[in-house]
């Protein structure tokens, strides 16, 4: 198992991150606590898709004494948008709606730029406009959502990105993200960068705002970093809940990347190449003969279609059932990804309506300088 801000591999055993990263565990006295405000759980707190968090106790104190806080997530710009990032978003947008917060949504075109060595300013560019358009599709509320593009917008953020530097040392980001004497220092000061979202909306109003991240576990170093550095400069620990990572099709393990095209579905995949990259590619769980499988049945616990579908599938009955016929072996693996396959579809056309008419609404959601 492997898992830093660039790098996912291996069997994911999120019990060990959990002691590893030093998060803590989402319990059911936690859900209870966050239904009290939501009137329901999202299906990926119901599921334990999002699992783990950083002072989201200290969040929910602050929210009911009427420190209401603001969410913050974001997206490097380095290739096209597939269904994995989505989810974050996803969560992130139930998160803005049942609280009724503001979201500040970073969009870092810097990172990929310092981290790939042969990506250009002018990749960044193409892809923050491509990327723009999925993150508008699913609906946040653009009167309480702000893009923040860090080459954009450096001039806002570049001073209280050098107070929290001045807080970093060296071996501090050696220790957190395993850079050696070849990292170049773009890189090393770029963790910097990506704290600043957590505090700018308290800098701007000139008091403690509470900040909480949505974000799947792998990101979890910058952050660990930023909880160190920010008090030192007056501001609050940001809080975080963490979320698990959709595998890649050929899983069942890791997490799935753009970059490995017959691994990911993408948000602008037709309905033909959807059904191709589900059909001929899925990680199975089912048996090598038809009658084997309906003899012994499948293991929905390792088939990557059924994982998918406890993201996509909102009906926890309808999931029970999948899950069952599957493992008594009632349903085949072809009628398991011809499920997935149909589910994606539908969600995806509506996606991508969604996302050609988010075209004249871009300047809505980008902050005004």
């Amino acid at each position: 198992m492997k898992v830093t801000p660039w790098e996912v591999s291996g069997d994911i055993d999120y019990e060990k991150l959990i002691k590893e990263f030093g998060t803590e565990k989402i319990t059911d006295k936690l859900l209870s606590r966050i239904k009290k405000h939501t009137g329901e759980l999202h299906p990926y707190l119901r599921r334990k898709i999002v699992f783990s968090h950083r002072d989201l106790n200290w969040v929910l104190d602050e929210y009911e004494k009427g420190n209401k806080f603001f969410l913050y997530t974001g997206r490097s710009p380095s290739g096209p948008v597939h269904i994995g990032h989505l989810t974050t978003w996803m969560f992130t947008k139930w998160l803005q709606d049942k609280f009724d917060v503001d979201l500040w949504f970073q969009f870092p075109d810097e990172e990929k730029f310092l981290f790939k060595e042969k990506l250009t300013f002018e990749d960044t560019a193409n892809y923050l406009k491509e990327n723009m358009l999925d993150v508008i599709a699913l609906g946040f509320n653009p009167k309480k959502t702000k893009f923040l593009i860090d080459t954009k917008h450096a001039g806002l953020m570049y001073k209280e990105a050098c107070r929290i530097a001045k807080k970093i040392t060296f071996s501090t980001v050696k220790a957190a993200f395993g850079f050696d004497n070849s990292y170049n220092i773009g890189q090393i000061f770029y963790t910097a960068m990506q704290a600043v979202p957590a505090i700018l909306p308290s800098a701007m109003a000139g008091k403690n705002i509470p900040c909480l991240i949505p974000y799947a576990i792998d990101q979890d170093p910058h952050f660990r970093v930023a909880r160190d550095a920010l008090p030192k400069i007056g501001y609050y620990k940001p809080a975080a809940i963490h979320s698990v990572f959709l595998p890649p099709l050929t899983g069942p393990g890791g997490k799935m990347s753009s970059s490995e095209a017959n691994a990911a579905v993408c948000t602008t995949d037709s309905p033909e190449e959807v059904r191709r990259k589900v059909m001929k590619y899925a990680f199975s769980g089912g048996r090598e003969t038809v009658e084997e499988h309906r003899k012994k049945g499948g293991n929905p616990d390792v088939d990557v279609s059924y994982q998918w579908l406890t993201f996509f599938e909102e009906n926890d009955t309808k999931l029970k059932k999948i899950y069952e016929d599957y493992k008594s072996g009632k349903m085949l693996t072809g009628e398991l990804k011809q499920i997935l396959v149909d589910k994606l579809n539908i969600f995806l056309a509506n996606h991508q309506k969604e996302r050609e008419k988010a075209v004249k609404k871009v300047d809505k959601y980008v902050l005004k300088l």
